[in-house]
């Protein structure tokens, strides 16, 4: 063992250091109990207007939920997936005519302005309407970890450029984009489980249910009744199809069940469950809600991890459309 000897003024310095340091990390670090004396009414006011989107329409509880997937993959969970203007990330092929909600986040702002001016940031607004998404939907509750800031801009190239996974991914191309974001192949297929609830355009799925030989026919068939073969351009394009067509406002595991009787609606779906790392996934979670609710949490809790911004850095957006 070798014993290292320090001058009084080093080990201050270094004590000093070292005090720093723990109090940087820990500002980093995102706390369930983050608003308990800012805003201790913040969760009510987030689920009571989540609760009135998705009783007047239950497929915005999967708009909300998407919303979240689509933020934290762009550079972080930071809210910027909500910024307004010409090249802001909703604007991004992979969000255009896509994401939805928009407009209940910036409800919530609203209401949560009214009870704390200055203190809540878009970014945990969003993380929050997920879990109660989920939640209300019949899935899981978890505790969200709180903290996040919001970003000042944008990342219109990075949404563009394969940041966010297409719907028309391989299994490879799906693990690969998810271990970019810290998560493993487990969280991807558990996160998939998303799709449990909500709808998808004709223009995203329609590929699937003609071409496509890994798919139950009757499933296709009827599928291309709402779906014609040359809706490219069309306004059929964005006729619109359940994800899971049994339980399609539930969130449970009927999702993994379709996969196994090749009734998954896009192409990303299928390919969970076509012979290859995923297939025994896809069946435990088919057999198992309570292991699939489990780790959805888990990874749903690491998604809200990736890149936050926290302490000083970024800003508490008074408006989420655009930055103070």
């Amino acid at each position: 063992m070798v014993l290292h000897s320090f001058s009084s003024s080093t080990t201050t310095f270094a004590i000093a250091f070292f005090t720093l340091f723990l109090i940087g990390s820990s500002s980093a670090q995102l706390s369930e109990n983050f608003y308990a004396k800012k805003c201790p009414k913040v969760l009510y006011a987030v689920k009571s207007v989540v609760q009135s989107a998705v009783a007047k329409e239950p497929r915005m509880g999967a708009s909300l939920l998407r919303l979240f997937f689509h933020d934290c993959f762009v550079n972080g969970c930071d809210g910027s997936v909500l910024l307004d203007g010409p090249s802001s990330e909703k604007t991004a092929p992979p969000n255009d005519k896509s994401l939805r909600g928009y407009e209940v986040i910036d409800a919530i702002k609203s209401k949560v302005e009214a009870l704390c001016p200055g203190i809540v940031s878009c970014a945990d607004i969003v993380a929050i309407a997920a879990r109660d998404s989920v939640n209300i939907l019949g899935g899981p509750f978890w505790k969200v970890k709180l903290g996040r800031r919001d970003s000042s801009t944008g990342f219109f190239q990075l949404a563009s450029s394969g940041a966010l996974p297409s719907p028309a991914s391989s299994l490879d191309t799906l693990i690969s984009s998810f271990k970019d974001q810290g998560l493993s192949a487990k969280d991807m297929v558990a996160l998939s489980g998303a799709h449990t609830i909500g709808k998808a355009r004709c223009a995203v799925y329609g590929s699937r249910i003609y071409n496509e030989k890994n798919i139950e026919s009757l499933f296709a068939k009827a599928r291309q009744k709402n779906c014609p073969r040359n809706s490219n351009g069309t306004p059929k394009d964005n006729n619109v199809a359940p994800l899971e067509f049994k339980t399609p406002n539930h969130f449970d595991n009927n999702y993994y069940k379709n996969l196994i009787n090749k009734k998954g609606l896009l192409h990303s779906d299928q390919v969970l469950f076509d012979g290859g790392s995923t297939d025994s996934l896809v069946r435990a979670y088919s057999n198992d809600q309570r292991a699939f609710e489990s780790d959805f949490v888990t990874a749903m809790i690491k998604m809200g991890n990736i890149k936050p911004l926290t302490g000083s850095n970024g800003q508490i957006r008074r408006l989420c459309g655009r930055p103070n």
